[in-house]
């Protein structure tokens, strides 16, 4: 039996509006399959339900749902001690499923006290199936300047629990990317980095590309708006690249605005493959090789 879901702290609640309307279409299913670096399962429960035909197990329905469409491994991502325990739990009994515990970066400014979740956050990430730290990272869009100081005391944390055990750090970065290579240069950036929700331009992404960074793309990439997104993407060589959904938020075009989930990394996927010029199933096989590079085998 999976642990209780984590219930959403009150941040949790108010940073993204609850999803509107049905869950999307499953896609046509992958030839080669492919993983999801970025998904909140227990978000996605909590605030958007399952897709459709999802009857049992809530979580285990929208796993089953993702490998039906040849997703068919997960990073299930941790936002607060609270569901980075969940998380963990969830890598430990499913073997689709790795995990990634961190406070969000707008989650710390409001905690009484940094320090002990923190301390639960460095306990975390010593778990065997807890392979990243993350997402962490800065946020100057949500965050305002009285909580600047504690998100980025977190991120520093964050980054030295990272290279404390080894694990790679999954950062969460919103108009925030000069401080963040301030920061990671600052402290010493672990041997692996993740952008999750890649956001930035060409210019940033060839120096973090320079740096050796994976970039992860999420259903932000189809939106019409993101021209420099896509260029950016165009530069990315494939063993830097990786795909995610951050689920239930983000979904790919022409869904945007309804849940997103697992399932839908297909959408994405292809999206990147035709915004590249490569072939899908050998930019599938490419991903899945660095989510082997990153996070090690989910069979372990």
């Amino acid at each position: 039996m999976l642990a209780a879901m984590s219930t959403p702290t009150e941040f949790r609640k108010q940073r993204a509006a609850r999803r509107a309307g049905e869950f999307p279409p499953a896609p046509e299913p992958l030839a080669v399959p492919v993983f999801d670096s970025h998904t909140h399962l227990d978000i996605t429960v909590h605030e958007s339900g399952v897709p459709e035909g999802v009857t049992g197990d809530p979580v285990l329905g929208l796993i089953d749902a993702a490998a039906a469409v040849g997703v068919d491994r997960l990073v299930q991502v941790g936002v607060d001690t609270e569901s980075s325990r969940w998380g963990a739990e969830l890598a430990a009994k499913h073997e689709a499923v790795l995990a990634t515990v961190a406070l969000h970066p707008n989650e710390a400014p409001r905690l009484a006290d940094l320090d002990e979740a923190l301390r639960v956050i460095d306990e975390l990430a010593g778990q065997p199936r807890v392979r990243g730290v993350g997402e962490t990272g800065l946020d100057t869009f949500r965050t305002g300047e009285d909580g600047r100081a504690a998100q980025e005391a977190s991120f520093r944390a964050h980054i030295a629990i990272a290279k404390r055990h080894g694990k790679a750090l999954m950062i969460h970065d919103r108009d925030a990317h000069a401080d963040v290579l301030r920061v990671l240069d600052d402290e010493g950036a672990p041997n692996t980095v993740v952008l999750h929700c890649f956001s930035g331009d060409a210019e940033f992404a060839a120096e973090c590309i320079r740096r050796g960074y994976l970039l992860s793309f999420a259903g932000t990439v189809t939106f019409g708006s993101a021209g420099s997104l896509r260029e950016a993407a165009a530069l990315c060589p494939p063993e830097l690249m990786l795909v995610e959904t951050d689920a239930p938020f983000l979904t790919p075009m022409p869904y945007r605005g309804r849940p997103n989930a697992s399932y839908l990394i297909p959408v994405t996927v292809r999206a990147l493959a035709a915004t590249t010029g490569r072939d899908v199933d050998e930019l599938c096989a490419a991903i899945s090789a660095n989510g082997d590079r990153v996070f090690g085998s989910w069979s372990a």
